[in-house]
């Protein structure tokens, strides 16, 4: 491997950086770098996710970290090769710390470190049971009334919050709670998922009839378990929900499906939550020592406060409740909101016979499905990739290699492509008067997902029914007052309406911390999600991180999860680690823990 000569430029400088670490001699670890780098570490320096941008960083967190970290064995990893292209130089690399063994990428641009990616991979001592180390489930051999595993498994289940504690308690059953309780069982904690609706993938069955994902499935296995190979490339609802339910049971899940949480509160002397649930009709306290919030990203409904809504005599309802266009045949409707919720609820509700009307208020970025999944997605999560070698798993370190102070330089020109490619689509928005954007800086629909989670269209047919004018368009005005048969618009427009869909986005997820905690608490932790890009909606200063997400917060023993499909199973390893390294009794100093700067 080292024979060639990019693996050999590699391996020289993972040799000269690694000796600086276990020399302790941070000046020479910092001279690694270029003086524009961006070190992100994924739990095993940090005992947190976040980003060193820039030699004075890197020595900050070196100088804290270092000593209690103790690296070693920085390698290229094993059956991998350096590779080439003009000045920069890129790899999958191996190392290990005191703890953990990590797993990482490194791009270096004239001879040094310009990115840095460390992950931790596994905690030692406390390795998933899996490969040669996988559970014999039958027992060879002989004895009186042994236990069968279904035995066991109803036994643990009825015991569980009851006779025994959970180490952990996690508040919502959807892909999120799912994926991150999965990893926790492989780890050996013990965990509960609460989950009000009645079955695992309610949160989906539930959901407009219509809905499918708008993400392909390469971009959206869970943990252990990839979807098959003959799986739709978009997901119907119910498919994902019935896959959920599946995966609950196969992966032997503690799933409280039918209980609400009602309340939590903390101890900081017995460092102890106390969370009240109600199952069965009765109240049960669970005792746990993490409390997780995996309640989504889209998970507390954003219902706007409009005069006269309580006089309308139809029906009205967030886009979260709707129950698909079947009842308004023949009706009008008026849509508030552009995204991804309206736009499907909007040529679901068109295609059942209804009169339907959106309502613009703000502008919108839109890409056309095909031409983002081959653009944005294709060359890490598609068919193709998979035949390149880019695993999912690969893929999704590659993503996470790329820091977010300057992700969006990468996505500028997709964008830039995707909107010369699709030109004549785009032109015909425009002169239906829908209002268009690229984002603040022309970088398009995942950046902005990730400053404001909102803000966005990934079109799968309804902007055909925009641009026709079977979809009506009203753009550029607000919301004056909702009549009784009726929305009033601030330009003196009226549209009468038998239904109303509230297609309004979403709050933080704190908000979830101040309905089951208090405010207090949702005000220490402060904003959850974006990354202080000083953009429309995502307010400074700067993060260089996810606020709040799958890492510690202002409130010990609190957490947040929660992003779609990629982001959960992604995260979830790094969460659940962090929670099996505190259950072990490990120390884990937490570096550059999230400051408040907003509270919602």
């Amino acid at each position: 491997m080292l024979d060639k000569p990019s693996s050999k430029k590699l391996s020289d400088v993972l040799d000269q950086f690694g000796a600086a670490l276990a020399a302790n001699d941070i000046e020479k670890a910092v001279d690694c770098f270029q003086e524009d780098c961006y070190w992100r570490d994924l739990v095993t320096f940090t005992w947190n996710i976040k980003t060193m941008e820039g030699r004075d960083q890197v020595r900050d967190m070196l100088k804290s970290q270092l000593s209690n970290t103790r690296p070693s064995h920085f390698a290229i990893a094993k059956g991998e090769d350096a590779t080439e292209s003009g000045e920069l130089i890129e790899g999958w690399i191996s190392f290990e710390t005191e703890a953990a063994r990590g797993f990482g990428h490194v791009r270096l641009k004239n001879g040094k470190i310009w990115t840095l990616l460390t992950t931790m991979a596994e905690l030692k001592g406390h390795e998933e049971p899996a490969g040669f180390a996988r559970p014999m489930g039958a027992r060879h051999g002989s004895g009186k009334n042994r236990p069968t595993w279904k035995e066991e498994r109803e036994r643990e289940a009825a015991e569980l919050g009851f006779k025994t504690q959970p180490y952990t308690v996690i508040i919502g059953g959807g892909q999120g709670g799912i994926a991150l309780g999965a990893r926790l069982r492989q780890l050996g904690v013990p965990t509960i998922i609460i989950e009000k609706n009645e079955r695992a993938g309610d949160s989906w069955r539930k959901r407009y009839k219509s809905l499918c994902l708008h993400d392909p499935v390469w971009y959206d296995h869970l943990p252990y378990i990839d979807f098959p190979k003959n799986w739709p490339v978009f997901s119907p609802k119910d498919k994902i929900g019935d896959w959920l339910e599946m995966y609950t049971k196969v992966m032997e899940l503690n799933y409280w499906s039918s209980t609400e949480a009602k309340s939590a509160s903390y101890d900081d002397k017995t460092k102890e939550w106390t969370v009240v649930v109600h199952r069965d009709g009765k109240d049960i306290t669970l005792k746990p020592k993490q409390l997780v919030l995996a309640t989504g990203q889209s998970g507390k409904a954003n219902l706007p406060k409009f005069k006269g809504m309580e006089t309308f005599r139809g029906d009205q309802h967030h886009s979260s409740k709707h129950p698909g266009p079947d009842a308004y045949a023949g009706k009008k409707a008026v849509v508030i909101g552009s995204n991804n919720s309206a736009h499907d609820i909007a040529a679901a509700l068109w295609e059942a016979g209804a009169d339907v009307t959106m309502v613009q208020r703000s502008s919108t970025h839109i890409s056309r499905s095909d031409t983002l999944m081959e653009i944005g997605l294709g060359s890490l999560y598609s068919e193709q990739a998979l035949q390149n070698g880019i695993t999912t798993a690969k893929a999704d370190l590659i993503f996470a290699s790329l820091p977010y102070k300057i992700l969006h330089e990468f996505q500028i020109p997709a964008y830039a492509e995707m909107k010369k490619r699709d030109a004549a689509f785009y032109k015909g928005l425009e002169k239906a008067g829908f209002m268009l954007d690229w984002g603040d800086d022309e970088s398009g629909l995942f950046m902005k997902y990730l400053r404001r989670g909102s803000g966005y269209y990934i079109d799968v047919g309804a902007s055909q029914l925009v641009i026709d004018g079977s979809i009506k368009l009203k753009s550029g005005v607000d919301v004056e007052e909702i009549k009784q048969h009726s929305v009033l618009l601030s330009d003196g427009s009226e549209l009468p309406a038998d239904l109303i869909v509230y297609a309004t986005g979403y709050g933080s997820m704190n908000g979830w911390a101040a309905d089951l905690i208090s405010r207090e608490t949702a005000d220490k932790v402060g904003k959850c999600w974006g990354l202080g890009s000083n953009t429309t909606k995502d307010p400074g200063p700067w993060e260089g991180e996810l606020r709040n997400m799958w890492k510690p917060t202002q409130q010990e023993a609190l957490w947040f999860h929660g992003g779609n499909l990629h982001q959960s199973r992604h995260y979830s390893q790094f969460l659940a680690l962090q929670l099996k390294a505190r259950q072990a009794g490990l120390a884990t100093p937490v570096y550059g823990l999230q400051q408040v700067h907003h509270k919602g």
